[in-house]
């Protein structure tokens, strides 16, 4: 990554990363407070929290900062979905991973990411969404991008509808 992408991406990694350490240890802190823990004990405690809190965050803001990169200008983001491995034998991700695969839905292109990875983008005018029993089928032109399963139920409906709102067929 370039040194310019770098500088826009660490506020997001900070601000997630601040936030997180402080609500593990207000929670931590919190816990030992009720049960009068003597204040060495609580400090014993909250330190590791927050610097496990704090990195789990900065990971999460890193990848929220690398995701809206791609975004246009005045392009925002909808929502996002998580989508299943397409395998049964991948392994589930660790909990500070976070979810593998997702679909994200902006006003203007509807996005599938693996983790920080952008796998594919295209414009939501350009996109024919189809429900397929408990799956959605995207496809551009004439080609299928793909077909996911997604981990709500009722998450297929809500990303057709979005789509079609914003320009989607």
């Amino acid at each position: 990554m370039n040194e310019s992408v770098v500088r826009r991406i660490l506020p997001a990694e900070l601000a997630v990363a601040v936030l997180t350490a402080l609500l593990g240890v207000v929670a931590v802190v919190g816990a030992g407070m009720k049960v009068d823990l003597p204040w060495w004990a609580l400090a014993a405690v909250a330190l590791p929290t927050a610097g496990f809190a704090g990195w789990t965050g900065a990971q999460i803001g890193r990848r929220r900062g690398i995701r809206n990169e791609v975004l246009e200008p005045g392009e925002t983001v909808v929502a996002t979905y998580t989508v299943r491995p397409p395998y049964a034998e991948h392994a589930p991700p660790a909990a500070h991973e976070g979810p593998q695969y997702q679909l994200r839905v902006t006003t203007k292109s509807l996005e599938m990411w693996e983790r920080s990875a952008l796998l594919w983008r295209h414009p939501l005018s350009e996109l024919r969404l189809i429900a397929d029993g408990p799956r959605l089928r995207v496809h551009h032109g004439e080609h299928e991008v793909g077909t996911m399963l997604l981990e709500r139920p009722d998450a297929l409906h809500e990303i057709r509808h979005a789509a079609r709102r914003y320009g989607a067929v």
